[in-house]
C-alpha cells in the first residue's frame, strides 16, 4: 500500500478497499522506518490520523473528492495552519494562522498532509541541508543529496512514505531533486499554481509543483493545486482539460530539439554519463516516432533576469521573519539582493518580452526541447557544509546549471528518469516546453514512461 501510486490509493479508498486511517497509519509508519533520510522537518502524526477518521466517516456517507483519505506531504517554505514555516532559517517564527493557497486546494479534494518536508535556507541550494534543520538524504544511497531545494518532498516520494508531494521551483528547485532520485516533477507555467500569501513569489521566478513516481499521479496533483487566488500577480485561465487527460493522451508525433547548451555557453563540464543518459532517451524518442534533432535555444541575457529575481527575492522572505539567524551564506545573498537586487529589479521585469522572443524562436522548429536535467550526478551530503557564499554559489551553478532559464521565462518544464550512473545513482532529463503547454510535455512524458518503465525502479 505504501508504494502504490497517487490515483491506485485514491482509487481504493473509494472502493473501500482500505480505509484512510489504514494508509495513513502506513505513511507515518513509513516516514518513522525511514527517518534517517531525513525527509521531514515535521510530522503531524496525531493530526493526520484525525483527518484521516474524518476522511473514513465521508467516503462512507459516499462523498468522492480526487484525493479523499490520500496522505500527501508539503514542502516546508508552504503555509500549513497550526505549524510554523522557517524556511530552514534558524529565528523566532510564528504559528501559521492560514493555510497556503496550495495547502487549501490539497484539503479541497481531500488530501491529508502528513507533515512538512527538509529544504535548505530559503531554497538557495541544489541540496536540503541547513544548520537548524539537518540534512535529506538520498533513498538511493544515503550518503548523496536528494537535490533540493525541494529534496524532502523528492527523498518522501522516492522512498514510498507518500506517494506524491508538493515542491517548489525557483531554478530547478522541484526538477534538479526529481532528476537525483528517479522521479518525475513538473515545473507549472508561472501563474499556474498559486503561491499565496506571496503574491509574486521570489518575483515570479518560482512556481509550486508535483512530485511523484509517474507522470499520470503527477498531473492529477497538478490537476488539484492548478489555480489562483485574486491577489496572485500572474493569473491564468483554467486549462481547457484536465493534465491527468494528458497523461492519458498520445502526443502525437512531435518535434524535439535536443540541446546541451547552458545559457552561459558552459557545457564542457557536463558528466558523461548524462549526456550518455539524455542521449539515449533522445534516440528513445526517434524510435517512438518522433523528429529529434541537435539545436540550441538562443538564450541572449537571461541569466540578468535571474539574478535580481532571487537576490531580492531572498531578502525579501528573511525580512518577512521574525529574528532570523540565517548561515553567513544566505544572509550574503540577501544582502546582494537589498543593494543591488531591487535596484535592477524593474529592467529585470521589462527584458521579459524579449527574452521570451528571442528563447521563443526554438519552438518556431521545436515542439520539446529535451535537455539534461543537472550536469552533475548527485552532490554528497554535507559537500558544501562550512562553505561560503562563493564556494557554494559557484559549486552550485556548475553542478546544475540548466533549469533555471525556464523560471525566468516563466514557462513549463518536466524532468522525466534518464536512468542511472554506473555508482547506482539516479540521472533527470528536461522536457521544456513553451508558454502554457504543459499538455504537451506530459503526454510526451507519460509516452516515454511507458516504454521506460522507471515506475518500477524503487530504492532498497
Amino acid at each position: 500500500m505504501a508504494m502504490d501510486g497517487l490515483a491506485e490509493q485514491a482509487g481504493l479508498l473509494a472502493r473501500g478497499e482500505v480505509s484512510s486511517v489504514e494508509m495513513v497509519s502506513a505513511s507515518l509508519e513509513r516516514i518513522e522506518h525511514k527517518a534517517s533520510l531525513g525527509a521531514f522537518r515535521v510530522v503531524r502524526a496525531d493530526a493526520a490520523l484525525e483527518e484521516a477518521r474524518r476522511a473514513d466517516k465521508r467516503l462512507a456517507e459516499g462523498e468522492r473528492l480526487p484525493l479523499l483519505g490520500v496522505p500527501v506531504a508539503i514542502k516546508d517554505d508552504t503555509d500549513l495552519a497550526g505549524e510554523t514555516t522557517p524556511f530552514a532559517v534558524r529565528g523566532d517564527h510564528p504559528v501559521a494562522a492560514r493555510d497556503a493557497e496550495v495547502v487549501r486546494r490539497l484539503r479541497a479534494a481531500g488530501a491529508v498532509i502528513v507533515g512538512k518536508t527538509t529544504t535548505c535556507e530559503v531554497g538557495l541550494w541544489p541540496f536540503s541541508e541547513s544548520a537548524g534543520y539537518g540534512a535529506a538524504r538520498n533513498p538511493w544511497n544515503e550518503a548523496y543529496s536528494p537535490g533540493g531545494s525541494s529534496g524532502g518532498s523528492a527523498a518522501a516520494v522516492a522512498a514510498g512514505m507518500v506517494a506524491a508531494a508538493v515542491g517548489s521551483d525557483g531554478a530547478g528547485s522541484i526538477r534538479i531533486p526529481a532528476a537525483w532520485t528517479g522521479l518525475v516533477g513538473i515545473k507549472p507555467q508561472r501563474g499556474r499554481v498559486s503561491g499565496f500569501p506571496h503574491t509574486d513569489p521570489f518575483n515570479g521566478i518560482t512556481v509550486w509543483g508535483p512530485i511523484a513516481r509517474s507522470v499520470g499521479d503527477a498531473a492529477l496533483l497538478l490537476d488539484v493545486l492548478t489555480g489562483s487566488h485574486p491577489e496572485d500577480v500572474y493569473q491564468l485561465d483554467p486549462p481547457v482539460t484536465p493534465f491527468a487527460e494528458a497523461a492519458r493522451r498520445d502526443p502525437g508525433r512531435l518535434r524535439v530539439a535536443v540541446s546541451f547548451r547552458t545559457a552561459f555557453g558552459v557545457s564542457g563540464r557536463l558528466d558523461p554519463e548524462i549526456r550518455a543518459a539524455v542521449e539515449r532517451i533522445a534516440r528513445r524518442l526517434t524510435s517512438l516516432g518522433h523528429k529529434v534533432f541537435p539545436a540550441d535555444p538562443d538564450y541572449g541575457l537571461v541569466g540578468l533576469g535571474l539574478v535580481p529575481r532571487g537576490t531580492s527575492g531572498v531578502a525579501d522572505r528573511l525580512d518577512m521573519m521574525n529574528d532570523p539567524r540565517p548561515e553567513r551564506r544566505t544572509e550574503v545573498e540577501a544582502r546582494i539582493g537589498r543593494l543591488v537586487g531591487r535596484r535592477l529589479l524593474p529592467l529585470a521585469k521589462r527584458m521579459d518580452p524579449g527574452l521570451r522572443r528571442r528563447v521563443g524562436r526554438i519552438f518556431q522548429v521545436a515542439d520539446v526541447v529535451l535537455t539534461p536535467t543537472t550536469a552533475r550526478l548527485p552532490l554528497r551530503v554535507g559537500a558544501f557544509d562550512g562553505a561560503g557564499y562563493q564556494r557554494t554559489q559557484s559549486g552550485s551553478a556548475a553542478a546544475c546549471p540548466y533549469a533555471w532559464t525556464w523560471n525566468v521565462l516563466g514557462w513549463p518544464g518536466v524532468n522525466v528518469p534518464a536512468g542511472f550512473s554506473r555508482s547506482g545513482l539516479p540521472i533527470g532529463a528536461q522536457l521544456l516546453g513553451h508558454d502554457s503547454d504543459e499538455a504537451t510535455i506530459i503526454s510526451l512524458a507519460a509516452q516515454l514512461e511507458a516504454v521506460e518503465g522507471w515506475t518500477d525502479r524503487r530504492p532498497a
